[in-house]
């Protein structure tokens, strides 16, 4: 019989969901995307740091001035990676948390002072403000400082004075601080930013540590924390201005979101509230607002682009999805009349299955439900999902529901969730929407898509993503340091494993030592700046070895591997067809032929846009429910014209791998050289 030549009608996306026989979709693949309906290989990932502390709830990027500063939220706080636009960085800084002052010590007394008791009496200097003290002089020096207001904004070691007539020299040091923030395995960060007009004058990072990693619909408050996009300490959210300020903490259990120019907050019992216009630290202004909108925890809010009523709103309820807007009112009752400022509109009932599964794309919201995909455009709409709604819901960790994420890469029109797969308790897995070809597929549980938490390209021009993966401790080597008492300076030979971010240990040097610094020194030794101080004087012998319990930044979407500092290693990357074999209407037909033959394969002509070696495989099987036969590999290359071969299926797939460093593809239409075969079983 001639031979008869083919092309390959696989269709867009990849198909979990139904038997073999059932697709026309792509039957499987790993970290593969498709674009103008064909798949080509996902973009290689960077690490940016190794030394990111604890897993990753949580990332935000502010970038100005041709940096980008990545805060990274964990269970025990905030640290801020700060790069250029390359992704290159220069270290980790970990924010410290400020608050009002609870206790006092190493008194100045100073000199020259008018005896006497001063009540209500400001301190000055430190990192905060309102801080207020009863001080006593006698015999001209100050003798007591007893704290009336705590304030806010203080650390521990600020040195505080005050105005007190005729003296000069009074200093008194701050000794513990409450900062309303507290570390746990909980928390989950949500995290804003938000241009403070008529407060402070400055953008601040709004935090939220919502104790809500285990249960989404948790009801324990806690303060949101504000700090400078640029400093180094956040603070918590007080309403400590405007025209009749309380003083109180802004606590909740949902989150927070900036609509500008107001700062939301949210939580229990459908609680809503907001800020006067502008400033993050007036809440009791004409134009703020509290409101219980549901009976429902709200767990998520973000900004409503476009609109007449702006600022606007939507705010996930855990059954339904509100829409709030600013709409200045006056309603009159008898002779009073009343400014109403926002109005607050149910659309529709809903589930969410995570608070962070939420994700804008081009005006339009995403979610995850409970049991479904959906999205709001003017109204809530389910996303059709055929190809792989049962794989997502059915393998689900659901205990692990709210570790669900999303995140977007606009460059191919995709919203990706990154969930924890079968009993994995960390992200293993991203199910993927192609928004602009309207298929889904999945990333195959490819190393690259164990990842916590991220943040999409902006001015960043690479997403950003942390790693699922803790690192443990290695020993690297271990030589002579000469210490110098009381310092956190080190000298030490010069080698090239000594780095940044290493851990340090031995005689004279405190536990938990880790390298901040490396400069030459003199003689062939480093200059080496530890995080703590030593407490001897001596050349001594220590150990150096890298951190445990690290995790990974990333930057993805850049190259084809996975690159570790100067180490690039390879990238495991396949798809593999739908079934092509005559009983299933050969290559190009889209209903059964009913013709009961085996396929005959003699040859494949490869079209690929294709960097490094890739392999083919023939798989297949006999009847519908028999154990394929999958063929060895027929390895080609980028300048390889034709795959000759001798495989017959009566039920056939074909199988394509790229595992090379710098193996890249992009498929255009297959060719193949096919035959009528027998029709006997194996």
């Amino acid at each position: 019989m001639a031979k008869k030549v083919f092309g390959i009608d696989t269709k867009a996306g990849i198909q979990r969901d139904g038997t073999l026989i059932d697709k026309q979709n792509y039957n499987d693949g790993e970290w593969v995307r498709f674009q103008r309906g064909r798949p080509r290989k996902i973009g290689g990932y960077r690490e940016m740091t190794g030394a990111m502390i604890g897993y990753s709830r949580g990332i935000y990027v502010d970038s100005s001035d041709g940096y980008n500063r990545i805060f990274n939220g964990y269970n025990n706080g905030i640290e801020v990676f700060t790069c250029d636009n390359n992704g290159i960085g220069a270290g980790i800084v970990e924010y410290s948390f400020a608050g009002e002052i609870l206790t006092k010590d190493t008194l100045v007394g100073g000199s020259s002072y008018t005896n006497g008791t001063y009540t209500a009496t400001a301190l000055t200097g430190g990192t905060g403000s309102m801080a207020k003290a009863t001080i006593v002089v006698a015999g001209n020096t100050v003798t007591t400082v007893t704290i009336t207001n705590g304030g806010s904004g203080y650390v521990v070691g600020d040195i505080l004075s005050a105005v007190i007539p005729a003296g000069s020299g009074f200093t008194v040091r701050v000794a513990t601080i409450d900062t309303h923030f507290v570390p746990s395995d909980l928390n989950m960060w949500q995290f804003d930013g938000f241009f403070d007009a008529t407060g402070n004058n400055t953008n601040i990072l709004l935090a939220h540590p919502g104790q809500n990693l285990n249960a989404i619909d948790n009801t324990i408050n806690t303060t949101v924390l504000a700090g400078d996009t640029t400093g180094s300490f956040m603070y918590p959210l007080q309403d400590s201005q405007g025209t009749n300020p309380t003083n109180d903490y802004v606590d909740v259990s949902g989150g927070v979101v900036a609509l500008h120019p107001y700062v939301f907050v949210y939580g229990d019992n459908g609680l809503i509230k907001n800020c006067s216009a502008g400033n993050a630290f007036d809440w009791n202004s004409p134009d703020t607002n509290e409101v219980n909108v549901s009976s429902q925890k709200i767990v998520k809010g973000l900004p409503l682009r476009g609109g007449s009523n702006a600022p606007s709103g939507l705010f996930w309820a855990l059954d339904s999805l509100i829409k709030v807007s600013y709409a200045p009112t006056q309603i009159s009752t008898g002779s009073v009349i009343e400014q109403l400022y926002w109005k607050y509109d149910i659309i529709g009932n809903s589930s969410i299955l995570s608070s962070q599964s939420v994700i804008e794309y081009d005006g339009i919201y995403y979610w995850c439900g409970v049991d479904r995909f959906l999205l709001y455009q003017g109204v809530i709409k389910e996303v059709p999902n055929s190809m792989n709604q049962n794989w997502f819901f059915d393998n689900l960790n659901y205990a692990q529901r709210q570790k669900v994420w999303a995140t977007k890469v606009p460059r191919y029109g995709e919203i990706w969730w990154f969930y924890p797969r079968g009993d994995a308790t960390e992200c293993t897995d991203a199910i993927i929407f192609n928004v602009r070809e309207q298929i889904w597929y999945d990333a195959g549980s490819s190393p690259g898509a164990a990842r916590t938490a991220g943040y999409f390209s902006q001015v960043f021009h690479y997403p950003t993503m942390a790693g699922a993966e803790l690192s443990v401790s290695t020993p690297l080597l271990t030589q002579d340091i000469t210490t110098t008492n009381g310092s956190g300076v080190i000298s030490t030979p010069i080698s090239a494993v000594i780095t940044t971010d290493l851990a340090v240990t031995g005689s004279g040097v405190p536990a938990g030592s880790v390298i901040v610094s490396v400069a030459p020194g003199t003689a062939g030794n480093y200059s080496v700046t530890l995080s703590k101080n030593c407490t001897a004087s001596a050349t001594v012998s220590a150990a150096f070895s890298t951190l445990a319990n690290r995790i990974s930044l990333w930057q993805h979407e850049i190259g084809t591997d996975a690159v570790i500092g100067q180490t690039q290693n390879a990238i495991f990357s396949m798809f593999e067809t739908s079934d092509i074999g005559f009983v299933t209407g050969g290559p190009v037909q889209s209903s059964l032929m009913g013709d009961n033959f085996w396929m005959h394969i003699d040859r494949v002509e490869p079209d690929f846009i294709q960097s490094g070696d890739m392999s083919l495989y023939i798989i297949g099987r006999p009847y519908a429910q028999a154990e394929d036969q999958v063929s060895g590999a027929y390895t080609f290359s980028p300048d390889t014209h034709k795959v000759d071969m001798r495989e017959q299926r009566r039920e056939l797939r074909l199988k394509f791998t790229s595992n090379v460093q710098g193996g890249d593809y992009q498929l255009g239409v297959l060719l193949l050289s096919v035959t009528f075969g027998d029709t006997r079983g194996y």
